[in-house]
């Protein structure tokens, strides 16, 4: 049974799974693609190559080059706008031309917005349809409480004059993203959180706000295929992630400068891997330093994962349900992250992961992992079982159903 047609706005494309992003996007346009015929429009450099898996579930396909926002422009608007800089950031002439030429063409049941950079075009399209006498319900999946990001940026920022300067953008930013993200989530006809904290929070910015949550997922299969090859033989750390995104770099940057001396002073045998595309200059300098690995772009993570002996993830800002832990957890890996990296995913403390917040027990749990391989074994086990039984896509994306108010078929 069909449930008619959707378009489905991504801030990037859902395919290759590169990133976080891409990953929950291409897994829920999938399994939307069981119940409606799917239209994408998304930004992209390059037209998607006819052998792509995503013409498997698209009926079109629109890519327009991303615009590009130079730092003046950046502070200009940061200063003198009302608008924070994620309503701006994708701001496209072309892509409000493409989707108004689509809608001359033809008429949709939904749309589903993926992420409040793209939430302009989804009530665009949703305003131009009810002039024409449609009545699309718009969705909107809210991949972070934003405004929550942009504070726990600003709290962790402020403790370093270095940093202050970033510490006010974000202080700017949270206060704009308070009133703007409450304005798209009233609009939207249903809103999704990826976790219960998250949708707590965006229910703070207004009562009337009821997210449905629909967590981010982990294809099991995907990853349970490396779960069995052997770690390395130097005892590794690995932190995988897109090294430019923010409460990365910031995780990056603690980690080395207060947990990795205390725990190379005590083994200094220990290599730390930080593997993802698009090193910020701050993480990019942290390979000088001994024992550290910046791999830069590869194009697949899992060997790596699979070779750690810890997996750590020692984020001190963001929101969320992170994808890198879930990847970690169903490759069997012994992770310690701090309370903040695992939020949202319910694993307890000592059964299925290691939490630390401060850097000597932080440094102190991976320390005790290191020494105790059947303990990393039995961390792993239970990790696995934990995110196979509530992370699966296959549990986690029918969730959607209630947001877009039907029943998926047999």
């Amino acid at each position: 049974m069909s449930a008619g047609s959707l378009l489905f706005l991504t801030p990037q494309p859902p395919y290759p799974l590169h990133q976080g992003t891409a990953i929950r996007n291409f897994h829920l346009l999938r399994w939307l693609a069981g119940s409606y015929r799917v239209d994408l429009a998304t930004f992209a450099d390059a037209p998607f190559a006819d052998d792509s898996p995503l013409w498997r579930f698209c009926d079109r396909i629109i890519a327009i080059q991303p615009p590009s926002r130079n730092m003046g422009q950046r502070i200009r608007t940061t200063l003198l706008s009302s608008m924070p800089d994620m309503a701006l950031r994708l701001h496209s002439d072309g892509m409000a031309q493409a989707i108004h030429l689509l809608l001359e063409e033809r008429s949709y049941d939904a749309i589903q917005i993926e992420g409040i950079e793209m939430a302009p075009y989804g009530f665009l399209a949703a305003d131009w349809m009810r002039q024409q006498g449609g009545r699309p319900r718009v969705i909107f999946d809210d991949h972070n409480a934003e405004y929550v990001l942009q504070q726990r940026a600003f709290l962790t920022d402020i403790r370093d004059p270095l940093r202050w300067p970033g510490a006010i953008y974000s202080l700017i930013q949270w206060q704009k993203l308070r009133r703007y993200e409450r304005k798209v989530c009233l609009q939207a006809d249903a809103v999704v959180a990826v976790s219960g904290q998250d949708a707590d929070m965006l229910r703070k910015l207004d009562s009337a706000i009821a997210p449905i949550v629909v967590p981010n997922g982990v294809d099991m299969s995907r990853y349970e295929r490396h779960q069995g090859e052997p770690e390395s033989g130097l005892p590794a750390l690995v932190f995988t992630g897109k090294m430019d995104f923010r409460p990365n770099v910031d995780a990056m940057t603690w980690f080395a400068s207060a947990i990795w001396p205390r725990i190379r002073a005590k083994r200094s045998d220990v290599m730390l891997f930080i593997v993802g595309q698009k090193p910020h200059a701050r993480v990019a300098r942290l390979g000088h330093m001994a024992g550290i690995t910046i791999t830069g772009f590869v194009p697949e993570i899992r060997p790596y994962i699979a070779r750690a002996h810890v997996y750590v993830v020692p984020i001190r800002m963001g929101g969320g349900t992170r994808l890198k832990v879930l990847q970690a957890m169903a490759m069997g890996k012994a992770i310690v992250s701090t309370s903040l990296g695992a939020e949202g995913i319910g694993a307890k403390d000592g059964r299925e992961i290691v939490l630390a917040d401060a850097p000597d027990t932080f440094a102190n749990a991976v320390l005790d992992l290191l020494e105790s391989p059947e303990r990393r074994r039995n961390l792993g086990e239970a990790a696995r079982s934990f995110v196979r039984e509530r992370f699966d896509w296959s549990v986690v994306a029918p969730g959607l159903a209630k947001a877009h108010e039907w029943k998926r078929g047999p």
